[in-house]
Formats: C-alpha cells, structure tokens, sequence
C-alpha cells in the first residue's frame, strides 16, 4: 500500500528524518524498523522506518538521499510499505471484475453502538447488513483499523485507489466517493463520501463537512 502526504524534513545531527502522519501500527499491523521506499521530489528511495512510540514512526534518511532538495521546505511524500495489509483468510466469491455491487448510490446505515463505523462503512459500500461484514472482517468494536476496512473491501470486490491521501486538516477536492478518516481521541472514525454528500454512521446524511477534522481518505472506483 502507498501513503501520500506532505512532509517536512528534520536534521538531527548527520540524520534526517521526516514524521509519519499515521500511527503505523494501527494501519499496517507491522512493528519494529520496517523495509520501506518512498518517493521525495521524483527520487525514489530505499529508508527505513524507526519506530517512536505506540505507533509512532519516523522516516530516516541520509545526507544523500535529501541533497537533491531543500530542506527548509514542506515536500510531498509518496511512502511504500510492502505487504501493510491484513489479509481476510476466506475464499471470496467476489473480484474487482465480479463486485458484490455496483455502487451507483449510498444508503445510510447508522451503527447499532460505537466503535463499529469502519465495518458500517463497508456495509453501506457492499449493500449489506454490518453483521454480514463483521463476520468477514473478524474483528469487534474499535479494532476496524484502515488495514482491515481496505482488506474487507478487497474481499466484496469494491475497487480503490492504492493510495491513501494524508490531508492533516488541509484543503482537498475529494473524489466522487471515498472512505474518509477523522482523528477521534486515540481512535480514528470513518465515514463515507459520495457525490457531494457524507453518510456518517452517528450523525446520518450530512452535506457539508468540516475539513479542518479530516485526516485523510481513501478513493472508492465508482464510473
């Protein structure tokens, strides 16, 4: 999986870092210093993320790698982290050729009790119930990390960028529908975007949306 954001390039001594603006552990159920490239200013380079705390991570680099750019100013980041994805351990029936459905709508689900936003995401993509993708997804409240939303996506053949935009509160022209996260306490809550509307699993249909809350979003391929 790809993880595009804007970073800033920190000098350490001989180190130079750049902070990750997701908690890594959460999103890619891996741990310890983790294999990883990136794109910085059209140079792809080989790094090395180097965990912080609960999650945190940074990016490490060396002198050569950033010599072909300023580091006084803010750049935009392509990372790469291979195999980041939980993967669902059943036999599919489904493909991004053979979609449960074609979503051309969105109807609103609201979640029977907190902590199940992520699974009632997928349920108003798929056209289902959140039991029949909690049964799929395997996991309880509170544990729908992005990983597992973007696997059980995966499973009902609902296409998606491989990329997830990191916009940190910022200014962005969404797709048509997309999986958006909003940083909620140590938690992240996620909602749903389709064609000018937000579909919220606490709130119901909303049309406008706080974009200062946002904290990144995952395109979902719609015609």
């Amino acid at each position: 999986m790809r993880y595009f954001f804007n970073g800033k390039i920190d000098k350490v001594n001989d180190l130079y870092t750049i902070r990750i603006p997701f908690n890594v552990w959460e999103v890619c159920k891996k741990r310890d210093v983790i294999e990883a490239e990136l794109v910085l200013d059209n140079k792809i380079i080989e790094c090395d993320l180097i965990p912080e705390a609960k999650g945190n991570y940074k990016i490490h680099l060396q002198e050569d790698d950033v010599s072909h750019v300023d580091i006084t100013k803010e750049h935009k980041i392509l990372l790469h982290i291979t195999k980041s994805l939980i993967q669902i351990n059943q036999n599919s029936p489904y493909s991004f050729d053979n979609p449960i459905r074609k979503i051309d709508g969105i109807d609103i689900i609201i979640q029977p009790e907190d902590g199940l936003c992520g699974q009632t995401c997928v349920a108003m993509l798929a056209g289902i119930t959140i039991a029949e993708v909690i049964s799929v997804m395997d996991c309880r409240e509170w544990q729908a990390t992005m990983g597992r939303v973007i696997s059980a996506l995966n499973y009902y053949g609902i296409d998606h960028s491989d990329v997830i935009v990191y916009t940190e509160g910022q200014k962005a022209i969404l797709p048509k529908c997309c999986i958006l996260m909003e940083k909620m306490g140590l938690y992240c809550h996620y909602l749903v975007h389709y064609d000018g509307k937000f579909y919220d699993s606490n709130l119901g249909i909303i049309p406008e949306y706080d974009m200062s809350k946002l904290l990144g979003y995952l395109e979902v391929k719609v015609d």
